[in-house]
């Protein structure tokens, strides 16, 4: 046990280097808690305390830290994202006008194509077709969803604003 006293400051180092490493992996910020609990530890050891202090200190450390500090550090990293919409999001809602008819009728003749304001062509489909009329070419549509390469559409004068 004494080998423990005498050389913990070599395991509270390794200890951190570790914790530190696998922060930067992850960026969640609970390894970043146990390294700080760990400093504690270490602090403990280079002031002579014994070992089972110095883990005491680094649990109880690493505990408040976890419990107090984490959280408010995760918010804060969760709100500086990028509020653009992309991919899918980006493109729901969007108008667009028909290139090929869409007919009202079901199967692989119903699809037609559509050319979006974002200058993107995509093959589309109607929403709910039954009892609409053929969008023909240069109607208004707005996208409503998308379904694989599909963009499901309704005529535009159909939308609320």
């Amino acid at each position: 046990m004494e080998l423990f006293t005498e050389f913990s400051w070599v395991i509270w180092a390794a200890l951190i280097l570790l914790f530190i490493i696998v922060e930067v992996a992850t960026v969640e910020f609970t390894f970043l808690m146990l390294a700080i609990g760990s400093v504690g530890g270490l602090l403990t050891s280079l002031f002579g305390g014994p070992f089972w202090l110095q883990i005491l200190v680094a649990a109880v450390v690493s505990i408040l830290l976890l419990f107090t500090v984490r959280p408010p550090l995760l918010r804060a990293l969760k709100r500086g994202g990028d509020p653009a919409l992309s991919n899918v999001e980006a493109l729901l809602g969007l108008r667009g006008e028909v290139l090929l008819p869409i007919t009202p009728d079901p199967g692989p003749r119903a699809l037609g194509q559509v050319k979006l304001t974002n200058g993107e062509t995509w093959t589309a489909r109607m929403l709910a077709p039954d009892g609409t009329r053929t969008l023909v070419t240069g109607t208004t549509v707005v996208v409503t969803a998308i379904e694989g390469s599909t963009a499901v559409v309704v005529p535009a004068e159909r939308t609320t604003p």
